[in-house]
């Protein structure tokens, strides 16, 4: 239940950063999230990967069915040589999911009791 409270917050506080902060800040809210509310380092960098490839995943969805397919097409075209707009929206989820993860374990790292040597 606490990974779900975590991946749910990551998920509402990026949305809402992103709207006037730039696309890295997804790595800002995984970070302070992941230190206010620390869970193990696994399930820390699966839920700010999952909260933010869902994230971006639907806003890249919303974005390409408002703009008619035209600019996702071209870019997938161009970066990865084949005309297909729902695969450009995965890779860029996945990106922005391995950014936020990262910085969710970073934080779960910094949190983790030190063992006594």
């Amino acid at each position: 239940m606490k990974s779900f409270a975590h991946f749910l917050l990551i998920l509402i506080v990026a949305y809402v950063v992103g709207m006037v902060m730039p696309w890295w800040s997804v790595a800002v809210v995984a970070f302070l999230v992941t230190l206010l509310l620390p869970l193990a380092p696994g399930k820390s960098f699966f839920s700010g990967f999952i909260g933010v490839f869902v994230l971006w995943l639907i806003l890249a969805f919303y974005m390409d069915v408002r703009n008619d397919h035209l600019l996702a097409n071209r870019m997938s075209q161009m970066i990865l040589q084949i005309k297909s707009a729902p695969l450009i929206g995965v890779v860029s989820a996945f990106l922005g999911g391995l950014v936020a993860g990262f910085a969710a374990l970073t934080a779960a790292y910094i949190r983790a009791p030190k063992n006594a040597a």
